[in-house]
């Protein structure tokens, strides 16, 4: 029979002393979320019959977790960003907004302050010519009605053709794939860039190792992530999952959403390739984004959620 204690009053009242209840100092939001933290691990201890082992085993995993930056990436893996959209969208869908593209997982990867440009741009710094296919990436922001949305800011990034992120990845220049482009009167936008891989999570670390216990893989199909904003309207959090990848419909960090669908174009005629300079086969992609108006002025703005600068 197991033995509970976690409802008793002794307990229920020492649980909120741990969460500074019983002083008038600190933050009231703060002290609710640790007292249901509180609460919830220990019926957990409780209900599962934790073992100490078990119990201090998660506590070193926490440790190394945070120590190897992987957070972020856990939180992917084990679905709980993709539940946050999801709550979004519910959210939304109840009080009658709807349309546009849909959200999806930002991921741990962005780096703030990346180049500034008006409609073109070229991603990538060229070291990996001749290695990866060039991709032209095209597309139109615009409103629900159709509308185009000049000035728009399509904030872009991702990953090189070895899955690898820059200012992450220090092998890479800074801001290596990486571009802001405002659009043009038209609500366009265009880059040079390269097919990106997918990526799979370092098998030696404590991601993995988690998903190893729950019998899962920890791969991503190829993407490109966006961050899409303008003056009156939602700010969109999103990427678009390129359609020839194996893993398109088996991503591990579930951001793969009907609607964010990329259709790659292989092309293979020479003389066209030419006349962009290079040789050989290059791809070409488009995909345009179609933002609803924003309900508060919040709504304009992406989440405060801690970041990556280039300089840090």
């Amino acid at each position: 029979m197991t033995v509970t204690i976690t409802q008793t009053p002794e307990v229920q009242d020492f649980f909120k002393e741990a969460a500074g209840f019983k002083n008038e100092n600190g933050n009231a939001r703060h002290k609710h979320i640790v007292l249901r933290i509180l609460q919830e691990t220990a019926k957990l201890v409780e209900e599962l019959e934790l073992t100490d082992d078990e119990f201090w085993g998660g506590v070193e995993y926490l440790n190394r977790l945070g120590a190897s930056n992987e957070a972020g990436l856990l939180a992917a893996g084990l679905g709980i960003e993709h539940f946050l959209d999801l709550l979004h969208d519910a959210r939304q869908a109840d009080v009658g907004i709807s349309g546009g593209t849909p959200r999806t997982i930002e991921g741990p990867l962005y780096v703030a302050g990346a180049p500034l440009r008006e409609g073109y741009d070229r991603m990538d710094d060229g070291s990996e010519d001749g290695i990866a296919t060039p991709m032209f990436l095209d597309g139109q922001v615009i409103d629900l009605d159709g509308k185009p949305i000049a000035g728009a800011l399509v904030d872009l990034w991702q990953a090189d053709s070895k899955g690898n992120y820059s200012h992450f990845d220090k092998s890479q220049s800074e801001f290596n794939l990486r571009r802001r482009i405002v659009t043009d009167a038209e609500g366009r936008y265009r880059v040079r860039t390269i097919v990106p891989s997918g990526y799979g999570c370092n098998p030696a670390g404590p991601t993995q190792e988690c998903l190893n216990q729950l019998g899962r893989h920890g791969q991503r199909p190829a993407h490109v992530h966006f961050f899409i904003s303008a003056p009156g309207f939602e700010h969109l959090t999103t990427q678009i999952n390129l359609s020839n990848d194996t893993y398109l419909w088996d991503d591990f960090a579930y951001a793969t959403r009907d609607g964010l669908i990329g259709e790659v174009r292989f092309v293979e005629d020479q003389a066209l390739a030419a006349s962009h300079g290079f040789t050989g086969r290059f791809a070409e992609m488009t995909f345009d984004f179609q933002l609803r108006k924003a309900p508060t002025p919040k709504a304009e703005h992406r989440s405060n959620r801690p970041r990556a600068l280039q300089d840090a």
